[in-house]
């Protein structure tokens, strides 16, 4: 759990990081960026005698799926949904972890399922908001879609390591940035019809585009990843939302937004902290299918 702890505190952090200082930057481009160095960062620990060509090949099609399809559909969900409205639609993915690692198991285990509805739970407390636009289920079905493609990912990943104990998650990490980071690519030259560099940006925007590509993409995917390897999926589906609750504090006490908060958000950001705390307990206990 060490590995997820550490990436949670990291994400916390990040949430505050691009709402203050990442405005009027193209999100695609921010997606690029971070992709890039994440992918700058791990080409040094690359070993290709670690994986056969095939394994190489799976390696690269996960990356394109678990952060490529996953950035473009979070970033083009944006174009259609409030920002909060991205927030509350994301709580679902502990939920698809717990799903779709049963589907590749072809079994069923209740208590993962209890940990990650709890979470989601805790998450959508938090999160919950009124809204209103037209074009609220494009937006869901995008957020969705994102869901889906982190949660694959991450089961995928642990299936595909337990399955190669030898193998070292820094030897190999790298493909799936370059698998990612190609597909990120190919969306903002084609569809978006832009450059991938932020050539407006200034250079304290650069150094937290730097801090979020090295640190919150390259060593918080990894940490993330290899802490699904370590952990049951229970305790990975919930703290798929324990950013939240840290998301949360970090923007109130750090980012100053405290005094823009009223009595009942704080107590809101309580009740659904302790509800995903319960549901890190609960995952954490269940030690089967491991």
């Amino acid at each position: 759990m060490l590995y997820l702890t550490i990436t949670t505190l990291i994400w916390a952090f990040s949430f505050g990081l691009i709402g203050n200082t990442l405005q009027g930057i193209e999100p695609m481009q921010i997606a690029d960026m971070r992709l890039l160095l994440a992918s700058l960062a791990f080409l040094p620990f690359l070993k290709l005698g670690q994986t056969n060509h095939q394994e190489k090949l799976q390696l690269l099609g996960l990356g394109a799926i678990q952060y490529g399809v996953m950035y473009t559909c979070y970033m083009l969900a944006f174009r259609f949904l409030p920002s909060h409205l991205v927030a509350l639609f994301s709580v679902l993915t502990p939920l698809y972890v717990v799903l779709i690692y049963d589907l590749s198991k072809r079994k069923f285990t209740p208590w993962y399922l209890v940990a990650a509805l709890l979470s989601v739970l805790g998450a959508a407390i938090i999160k919950a908001d009124t809204f209103a636009t037209d074009d609220i289920w494009l937006g869901f079905a995008l957020m969705q879609i994102a869901n889906l493609s982190f949660a694959f990912g991450q089961v995928y990943y642990r299936n595909w390591k337990h399955a190669r104990p030898e193998v070292d998650n820094s030897a190999i990490f790298g493909f799936l940035y370059l698998g990612a980071l190609l597909f990120t690519t190919l969306v903002t030259v084609v569809i978006f019809n832009q450059i991938p560099v932020p050539l407006s940006a200034s250079p304290k925007q650069w150094a937290v585009i730097v801090y979020l590509g090295v640190i919150a993409s390259g060593i918080g995917f990894f940490c993330w990843n290899k802490g699904a390897t370590k952990t049951t999926v229970g305790a990975l589906s919930a703290f798929n939302n324990a950013v939240v609750p840290l998301a949360m504090f970090a923007s109130l006490f750090v980012f100053g937004e405290a005094d823009e908060r009223s009595t009942e958000d704080l107590m809101r950001l309580a009740a659904g902290a302790i509800t995903i705390a319960v549901a890190l307990v609960i995952g954490t206990r269940v030690t089967a299918n491991r």
